[in-house]
């Protein structure tokens, strides 16, 4: 619509001063004789907008005009006040900054669109973290403002990390694209040599900025990294498939936990009809699903549900958390 399209003009104006009439045309998706005749309209209406002409000019406001008009429609202003969950800000040290920045928007807002906008904050929640993450939980996110400054002031960082069922620490000179914060775990996405690469930022060690310029491939942006780091995790075919059943009672709780590697619900089934271990405690129902684990030790995370789960395939599987089950048997056997 043309009163949007003056609206967004006056607004992009108001953010960067001169702006070139090709690139306004390109933005909005007009032509540039539209663009000018847009001008117009707005100079009609008292705002004080005109054409520079020459190599540098554009279009430009008059130096000091500032408006209040906001520019957003009811649903825009909702849309701001649905927000990821504090975590996340304070994660980066941006609770207070979040809160502060809503509230000026909300001054700002059209009288007419504040109360669904508040309504909005009360009702609506978007919280992007794990079940298993509360307060306290988790190991530390000691070096995310280290990865942050990085990232923003463009150098190259260098980190000592920990991979995934690994005891030992490795070193690594990264050139950081951007930060990432998936399902409530922050991951740093950085090119190491070259090629592109995920590092969970609970599992940094320690993190130092070099005084060497980032070196990242040109033309390629985080979300480029992102969707290919994205695509390569979700396709990966590596992993040891297992075959559990699961108690009725506790399948939701299990899907919350381990959702993302189940890959089939095989069959629900009745009271000892679907494995070897009998009926225990519970419903004396199960249900059998596959899913995928990265190695045989991190199978042990079934263990946390007791005789809620059962391994049925493979025996190296079975037989490790069976290992892991006597360990712990042995630990708490006699006296203390």
């Amino acid at each position: 619509m043309k009163s949007d399209r003056l609206l967004s003009i006056l607004l992009l104006l108001q953010t960067r001063g001169t702006v070139p009439a090709p690139e306004l045309a390109e933005r909005l998706e007009v032509s540039v004789r539209t663009i000018y005749r847009d001008v117009d309209a707005l100079s009609a209406a008292g705002v004080p907008v005109y054409a520079e002409r020459g190599r540098h000019g554009g279009i430009t406001l008059l130096p000091g005009y500032r408006t209040d008009v906001t520019g957003l429609t009811a649903d825009e202003s909702r849309a701001l006040f649905v927000l990821a969950a504090q975590g996340a800000h304070a994660a980066l040290g941006l609770d207070a900054a979040i809160g502060s920045a809503l509230r000026k928007v909300m001054a700002a807002l059209p009288a007419p669109h504040r109360p669904a906008a508040e309504l909005t904050s009360r009702r609506i929640l978007v919280d992007a973290s794990r079940w298993t993450r509360g307060p306290g939980s988790g190991l530390p996110l000691d070096h995310l403002g280290t990865l942050q400054d990085a990232v923003f002031a463009d150098r190259r960082v260098r980190v000592s990390y920990v991979h995934s069922g690994s005891e030992g620490v490795r070193d690594y000179t990264l050139d950081p694209y951007g930060l990432v914060s998936k399902a409530g775990v922050w991951y740093l996405v950085a090119d190491r040599d070259g090629e592109p690469k995920l590092f969970r930022a609970d599992r940094v060690r320690s993190a130092s900025l070099t005084e060497e310029a980032v070196r990242r491939r040109p033309g390629v942006e985080l979300v480029d990294v992102w969707e290919g780091l994205k695509q390569w995790v979700e396709r990966r075919t590596g992993g040891i498939e297992v075959t559990a059943r699961v108690r009725r009672d506790r399948y939701g709780r299990f899907l919350r936990l381990h959702g993302g590697v189940v890959t089939e619900v095989l069959e629900e089934a009745g009271a000892g009809g679907a494995g070897t271990g009998g009926d225990a405690e519970g419903t004396g129902e199960w249900v059998t699903v596959r899913l995928v684990v990265e190695e045989v030790r991190a199978a042990r995370a079934l263990l946390a549900f007791s005789d809620a789960v059962e391994v049925l395939a493979p025996p190296e599987i079975r037989d490790e958390l069976a290992r892991a089950a006597a360990a712990v048997s042995a630990l708490y056997e006699g006296p203390h």
